[in-house]
Parts: C-alpha cells; structure tokens; sequence
C-alpha cells in the first residue's frame, strides 16, 4: 500500500474537488481547517473554500443578497498531494471523497477551472447593471402590482430602480420598482 501512496506524491500544489455530504459543506471545510491546524498539515495543505457567489433576489418587494452555493455538496482543497494530506483530507468528518476516476487517485482542477470559479466568487452584487430602457413595455413579475403591465418612464441605473407608469382606475400611476421586479414584454 505505501508503494501505490508514493505514486501519488505530487510536490507540487494543487486544487481537489472533495465530494461532501449535500448540506454540510461549511461544516466540512471548518472540521478540515481545525485538523490541519491541531495535525500541522499547514506545508501541505493551504486553503479550503466552499465555493460560492453573491446573487441578489427580491423577497416581499425589497432587494437582499444571498451568497448561494456554486457547487453545492463539494469543497476546494488547495494541497501537496501526499500519504498524509490525502489520508488527513479523505478522513474529514462527512467527506465522502475525492473528485476522480476512483476514491484512491484524486484528479487535480485545472488552473482555468480554478480561476474562473474564483473570479466568479469574487464578482460583487454592486456591478448590477438594468438593461432596461424609458419607454419599454414591462410585466411586474413580484409586489403589490404583480401581473401588471406598465411602460418605464424612468431608469436609475446605479440603484437598479425603475419608474414604471402602471394604468390604475383608468389612469396612469407612477410606480417605483426595483429592476428585478419587472420583465420586458
């Protein structure tokens, strides 16, 4: 067995995928943090992440943003692949294992799988951009106004809000929306 480890010692660091179980990815990674510490793996094993991004949903009319799971059920772990980093990663409360053709040889992420996820991770909500225009026809899709139709008469682009003119008792009436709440007719 230590002859088939010593095949898979690799000097230098790479990103692993680590197949969790579906719900327990933060537990995951904190329970790894604390082994690599109290275990001082801290020259093999480098960063864990649980890979996620900002997403803004509206929820009862007003704008939130949520950091929602890119992978969910996988952790990254940054590591030198050797005997003891692999033993101390596979045997991580709630790791199911290594992302590979089998449990015993860990495939390594490509470097442009790697930077793109991380650039993903880093992209912040604030870039938000409506492309949404003064005189398009919309549908309220969330609110009070929900299934209305209306033409936007205003667009403030750096809050993501919008004016829209909605016919209320046989009359056009302002309203004021937050770009998620609309959908081009």
């Amino acid at each position: 067995m230590k002859e088939s480890a010593e095949k898979t010692k690799s000097p230098v660091k790479h990103w692993f995928a680590v197949h969790t179980q579906s719900g327990y990815e933060e537990a995951v990674a904190r329970y790894l943090k604390q082994r690599i510490e109290s275990l001082s793996m801290g020259d093999k094993i480098f960063e864990v992440i649980v890979p996620k991004e900002k997403k803004i949903k509206v929820k009862g009319g007003k704008r939130e943003t949520i950091e929602e799971k890119v992978y969910p059920g996988y952790v990254l772990v940054n590591m030198i692949l050797t005997e003891d980093s692999w033993y101390v990663v596979r045997n991580t409360p709630r790791v199911d294992g290594f992302v590979g053709p089998d449990k015993t040889t860990p495939t390594p992420l490509s470097e442009e799988e790697v930077q793109s996820l991380l650039s993903r991770m880093g992209k912040d909500e604030s870039g938000f951009k409506v492309d949404l225009r003064a005189g398009d026809l919309v549908k309220i899709i969330d609110g009070p106004f929900k299934e209305y139709e209306g033409k936007i008469s205003e667009v403030d682009e750096e809050k993501g809000r919008l004016k829209v003119m909605v016919p209320i008792f046989g009359r056009d009436t302002a309203v004021d929306l937050d770009a998620l709440q609309v959908k081009k007719i």
